[in-house]
């Protein structure tokens, strides 16, 4: 009966969702009717989210007579990855994006704002109809409550790379991330749709747009650093097309942050940042299609089937077409003269958006190409990492080095000399690291670029803290800490893409490789270490069978065990490898096992050996960004919270005339 009541709530839900889409875009003008789509949202989201503990209960309990379950499940995988395996598969996965689109929807009736009852009503209405596709599609095409008859005796277990603890949270950031998008997009269209963009439309744009971006930054760097330890080949990121599915709207977002503060502080840029919402979404659904369609196949693909993508296309083409359609009708109207000068912060963050929402593109070219040259010739090619790194990496570079420049510049008009004041111990620093990167290490021009940029980017945010804290007198402990947490949540952010640039260069330009066949007994010296591989033995998992080496590490006096396995999965029918990391200070030995092979001497066993300088510093970097995002929301919110304790932060005020833009 769990199930059974997991999917009439779903079925209810999604005739709430239907009633709020209605009331909310026709409540613009009468508040009841905007009131009873609040409730209704409200309603969605509880239904939706008992629904979900419905599957979650099924998954736990083991319950094969539901296809979902039976296929992506097993008695003897441990109790973390029955719970994770809820979304770990397309009909679960699905039912969490519509949770998560209902919870954005009952959020979005929690805190208003300052908006206007019109633009508030519209906006919960969007983001009912949003729902209400995401919901149709899946009870439709992708029911989690599906019955099976006979009902087997065993489930089929989940693909075993998927049962990891990063992969237990990474989809759920990831969804909160890209359907996070919608609530922008709600925001967007219900302002095409009053023809208002004013101060209050930007400032409840602005929380959105981190919470999504933040989440986006959170989920792309688990999956990253999954993608390192888990899969075995010793990288972090090679453009495979689906990570490039959630790259796309996380550089979108990237775009929309910058410009929601200028729309809100200036009034400036509104319908770009208009524009912008629509396209972070639509490149959010984009990524549902290429990981639900088939049309891609990657590790990290849900599902293959082209009735399922087909819908998605046709979700994506309603959200754009209609997107674009009211842009088109009514951005003429809302555009006004910029307001500030060639040189002036607004201007940096111009040429900030400009350069992300070409990079985005570059990513979506390289993406898609060979999907349509298959579809048109049926010829096969394959876009990889050659083309990013001439296409892509050169305009990163050019955006990372004016980026610590733009926080030091004044609003409308300012002046370059000034901030240069404030950044030339980064200039010279950077100037060393390209030295060091052309001569001391011989890495060649590209290497001394990037090391220099991380290290401007890096050195430019800390020179951004150095400012604020000599603003208004003396440098003083208690002033250091009376700096407001913004200025650490932009430090953190920007600092944190000179951290990653650093370990990215590094490591693409210095690891090390080898590949030796080695019998138990062998050593061989590699990165200055000895190993000597003691044996390979059987071992028993909880749902697996394990072929695990033993290795001694000697390093600079000291050795360390090493366990690599290669393990098989009966239930899923599927090997992994899983991978032994020995980290230092300075760098990863990474060691994966490969496969055994006869010779005169007996077994010998294919093992690989990487050494990681500063990889880490590619996690930290992305971390750094995350805490960056978050310290920015708790910012936001505690300023507020502020403004709201002598404004009525919940009630409806007239709404403010925009600055000219």
């Amino acid at each position: 009966m769990i199930g059974e009541a997991g999917a009439f709530l779903s079925i209810l839900a999604l005739v709430l969702v239907a009633a709020q889409g209605v009331l909310g875009l026709l409540g613009h003008a009468r508040p009841g009717l905007a009131a009873a789509a609040a409730a209704c949202a409200q309603a969605a989201l509880a239904c939706l989210a008992l629904a979900f503990a419905a599957l979650v209960s099924l998954f736990l309990s083991s319950d094969f007579s539901f296809a979902v379950v039976a296929n992506n499940s097993h008695t003897a995988k441990p109790l973390i990855y029955k719970f994770a395996g809820t979304w770990g598969n397309h009909e679960g996965s699905m039912l969490l994006w519509c949770l998560v689109s209902a919870l954005f929807g009952a959020l979005l009736t929690w805190f208003r704002g300052g908006l206007s009852h019109g633009l508030w009503s519209r906006a919960v209405g969007v983001q009912g109809l949003v729902t209400l596709g995401a919901l149709v599609y899946t009870l439709a095409l992708s029911s989690p409550f599906a019955r099976l008859d006979p009902v087997p005796y065993q489930g089929g277990d989940l693909n075993p790379l998927l049962q990891d603890p990063a992969l237990a949270l990474h989809p759920p950031l990831l969804y909160l991330g890209y359907v996070g998008l919608s609530a922008p997009f709600s925001l967007a269209l219900a302002a095409l749709m009053e023809g208002e963009t004013n101060t209050a439309w930007a400032k409840a744009l602005r929380p959105w747009t981190l919470v999504a971006w933040s989440s986006l930054t959170g989920g792309i760097a688990l999956g990253s650093y999954w993608a390192y330890y888990e899969l075995g080949w010793g990288g972090w990121w090679f453009w495979d097309p689906v990570e490039n599915a959630s790259f796309m709207p996380w550089l979108a977002a990237c775009a929309l942050l910058h410009s929601t503060i200028v729309t809100e502080r200036r009034g400036s840029l509104a319908s770009w940042t208009i524009l912008l919402a629509i396209i972070g979404f639509a490149l959010a659904l984009l990524g549902t299609f290429l990981v639900r369609s088939g049309a891609l196949t990657s590790v990290h693909a849900f599902a293959v089937d082209p009735a399922r993508g087909t819908a998605v296309l046709v979700l994506f083409s309603l959200a754009v077409g209609i997107g674009l359609t009211l842009f088109a009708w009514r951005a003429p109207t809302l555009m006004r003269p910029a307001g500030f000068a060639a040189v002036s912060r607004e201007s940096f963050l111009v040429l900030n958006n400009l350069g992300l929402a070409i990079a985005a593109g570059t990513v979506l070219i390289g993406t898609l190409y060979p999907l349509l040259i298959e579809a048109v010739t049926g010829e096969l090619i394959s876009v990889g990492p050659p083309f990013f790194d001439i296409s892509f990496s050169p305009l990163m570079a050019a955006l990372l080095l004016a980026m610590p420049i733009a926080p030091l510049m004044a609003w409308r008009k300012g002046a370059l000399s000034a901030a240069l004041r404030w950044t030339w111990p980064a200039g010279l620093a950077a100037g060393a690291a390209v030295g060091l990167g052309l001569f001391a290490v011989g890495g060649g021009f590209w290497v001394g670029l990037g090391l220099g940029v991380g290290v401007w980017c890096l050195l430019g945010a800390l020179a951004y803290v150095w400012k604020r804290w000599g603003q208004g007198g003396p440098r003083t402990f208690a002033r250091f800490l009376a700096l407001p947490l913004a200025v650490w949540a932009m430090t953190a952010a920007h600092a944190g893409v000179g951290v990653f640039t650093l370990g990215a260069v590094i490591d693409t330009a210095f690891k090390l490789e080898r590949a030796e066949r080695l019998h138990p007994g062998d050593s061989i010296d590699f990165a200055g270490r000895s190993v000597r591989l003691v044996e390979v033995v059987e071992a028993e998992g909880p749902n697996y069978i394990a072929t695990r080496a033993r290795l001694e590490v000697s390093y600079q006096g000291t050795t360390a065990l090493a366990a690599p396995e290669r393990r098989f999965y009966p239930g899923a029918n599927q090997p992994t490898t899983e991978v032994a990391i020995l980290p230092t200070l300075t760098s990863d030995f990474y060691i994966a096992l490969g496969e055994a092979a006869q010779t005169p001497r007996g077994t010998a066993f294919t093992i690989r050996f990487y050494r990681h300088p500063f990889v880490r510093l590619i996690f930290w970097g992305a971390a750094l960004m995350a805490l960056g995002g978050a310290l920015a929301i708790v910012a936001l919110a505690l300023r507020r919270r502020r403004e709201a304790m002598g404004a009525g932060f919940f009630a409806a005020p007239a709404p403010a005339a925009a600055p000219a833009e």
